[in-house]
């Protein structure tokens, strides 16, 4: 938590400074439109909103005059917390290898499993085909329906010698209780510094808070043949994943 924290200092100082922007900019709209009624904050009209916070629309009214200035001030805060966050995440990709893409060799990784035992890729690589599904949480709603809809059609990748593996950044014992609680028939690593993540350039949803569900696809010469992206579609990966293992199998 503490290196999630400081890896992400700045969205959550933009966050934290967006809610008092909020509060500040529905009490200015209410002077500017000249109203009490809250469904001003929700209404899409702008253009009476940016002359009151640009110019000067009612020069004697002092709650007009001090909630424009401070919404100013605001503004221009927010904006450089946001051009200081888009740059250390930007920034933060810098020097890492680049990421798995169609057609890429599938990196070599060591990671512990569900029994704490480590697992090393190089074991099956090249003898199996592979499916490896990143995944946000164990035990989520979209996370339990995927892990549940690999179970269920875990036997059917074993007639086309594919070998499943779930990876997410929780640890061992979370791992180990959610592949019990499910039966899970295969493989979970625990990727606690998202090292594994990052190698393979997974990316992630609402500015960094949500880890990203893809699945790779990688054949027995350990080359990836498919790549699915979704944050929703959570038991989609699970067709893509067979699709792409049957199409292959034909070429």
């Amino acid at each position: 938590m503490r290196k999630y924290i400081i890896d992400n200092l700045w969205l959550i100082v933009f966050l934290l400074w967006g809610l008092p922007l909020g509060y500040y900019r529905g009490k200015f709209r209410k002077i500017v439109y000249q109203t009490d009624k809250w469904i001003i904050n929700i209404k899409p009209v702008f253009v009476k909103e940016l002359k009151g916070l640009l110019g000067n629309l009612y020069p004697e009214n002092r709650s007009y005059i001090r909630f424009r200035n401070f919404y100013r001030v605001y503004l221009v805060i927010y904006v450089l917390l946001f051009c200081g966050y888009s740059v250390s995440h930007n920034n933060s990709g810098v020097g890492t290898m680049k990421k798995v893409e169609l057609g890429s060799h599938i990196p070599e990784f060591s990671l512990p499993d569900q029994n704490g035992n480590l697992f090393a890729l190089s074991s099956i690589l090249g003898k199996k085909n592979i499916v490896i599904y990143f995944y946000p949480k164990d035990d989520s709603p979209g996370c339990t329906k995927e892990a549940c809809s690999f179970r269920d059609q875990y036997e059917i990748f074993k007639e086309v010698d594919a070998e499943i593996i779930g990876i997410s950044s929780d640890d061992v014992a979370s791992h180990k209780r959610f592949a019990e609680k499910y039966h899970l028939p295969y493989v979970l690593l625990s990727d606690g510094d998202n090292s594994v993540r990052n190698l393979f350039g997974v990316p992630t949803n609402l500015f960094g808070l949500l880890a990203g569900r893809v699945t790779y696809v990688v054949n027995r010469q350990g080359v990836v043949i498919h790549i699915f992206n979704s944050q929703l579609g959570a038991e989609k990966h699970i067709e893509e994943s067979m699709t792409a293992l049957k199409k292959a199998g034909r070429v």
